[in-house]
């Protein structure tokens, strides 16, 4: 280590920069096989690697009952009513979400749990389903004609749980109080998202055996995970994020993606690959961009290759599609005529 006084020069500092970067790409080939062990059946070792998985994301409210959640205005749209709800998920703060239940479903009805994306954009958060964004149009219409009873909530430090007039720093102090009290920002994320996942397998409407998750960039993260982390997800279904962490350390991308990303440990025990396993062999969906710098082609394609074989040996290949459009960080039409399909074979038709 260098002593206090000590400078680098900005060749020493490229240089450092690229060797980390090189000893990083290979850790992945280093980890220990995660594979069944002998006489464990591949349940069995998914159950006890989603353990691991979970463990990895701090300190997590488990033990935490929720109230009832609170009805706070119910609206009439074109095709669904909308209600506006506020969940006790966490028992630290109310969360926000809407409930869209279609005019025209079957009973019971698919349920899907939408996520939202980061992109900065703090005060919009589970708008999104309602309003889109600038390179993804909205999906409330698309789940009410499909018959969809789509639940979204407001993640933490997004939307109504913006506590700050500058979001970024308001991300930033979430993150780091919790590490300081032995929490992980994504994990509570995610424990949110477990928990709303469960508030939507209760409602009338829906049938808790066809759950789906879905969103785009930080959602798609989120579906992908929580796929991975719950077996009651039916399929997952992401957009611009599957993230290979080895090819985005070897491209020099960590700044790509947001503070909430990192999890403690993380690379010791998973890799992107590894996590994507544990939802194997139920159905999931990944559309991504070649030319979208969060997702560097060769590790969607690294994750692909690894995932395949999985499907082919314990389910059937036909439920994992992943591809790579001539696209950068956006949902192309394309895109979403797969989405659309996808959803009509594993969520509307069961």
């Amino acid at each position: 280590m260098p002593g206090a006084g000590s400078r680098f020069t900005r060749r020493e500092l490229v240089i450092g920069s690229a060797a980390l970067a090189g000893s990083l790409a290979m850790r992945g080939a280093n980890l220990p096989v995660a594979a069944p062990r002998p006489g464990e059946s591949f349940t069995d070792f998914q159950q006890r690697r989603r353990r691991e998985l979970w463990n990895l994301l701090g300190d997590l409210p488990w033990d935490h009952k929720p109230a009832p959640p609170r009805l706070l205005s119910t609206e009439k749209h074109d095709g669904y009513t909308l209600e506006r709800l506020e969940l006790d998920l966490n028992g630290i703060e109310p969360v926000p979400a809407l409930l869209l239940i279609p005019d025209r479903r079957p009973h019971p009805a698919p349920g899907l749990l939408f996520m939202h994306w980061h992109a900065g954009q703090y005060g919009l958060g589970k708008e999104q389903l309602l309003r889109g964004t600038e390179v993804q149009p909205p999906y409330a219409p698309v789940c009410a004609q499909k018959g969809l009873v789509t639940l979204a909530i407001d993640s933490w430090c997004f939307g109504g749980r913006k506590h700050e007039a500058n979001g970024q720093q308001g991300e930033e102090d979430a993150f780091k109080l919790m590490l300081w009290q032995g929490r992980v920002l994504f994990g509570m994320m995610l424990f949110d998202e477990y928990q709303a996942l469960s508030y939507l397998a209760s409602r009338p409407e829906v049938d808790a055996a066809r759950l789906g998750a879905f969103g785009m960039s930080m959602g798609a993260t989120k579906a992908w995970w929580l796929a991975a982390l719950d077996p009651r997800v039916h399929t997952a279904i992401d957009v611009c994020c599957l993230t290979d962490y080895d090819a985005l350390i070897a491209e020099n991308g960590l700044h790509q993606h947001g503070i909430y990303y990192f999890v403690p440990a993380l690379l010791k025990h998973f890799t992107s690959a590894q996590i994507n396993a544990l939802t194997v062999p139920r159905p999931h969906l990944s559309v991504n961009g070649r030319k979208d710098p969060l997702t560097p082609p060769e590790g969607v394609e690294r994750i692909r290759a690894e995932l395949l074989p999985l499907y082919r040996t314990y389910g059937r290949e036909e439920n994992l599609h992943i591809e790579l459009f001539d696209c950068a960080h956006q949902e192309l039409p394309q895109m979403r005529a797969e989405i659309l399909a996808w959803m009509d074979r594993h969520l509307v038709a069961g």
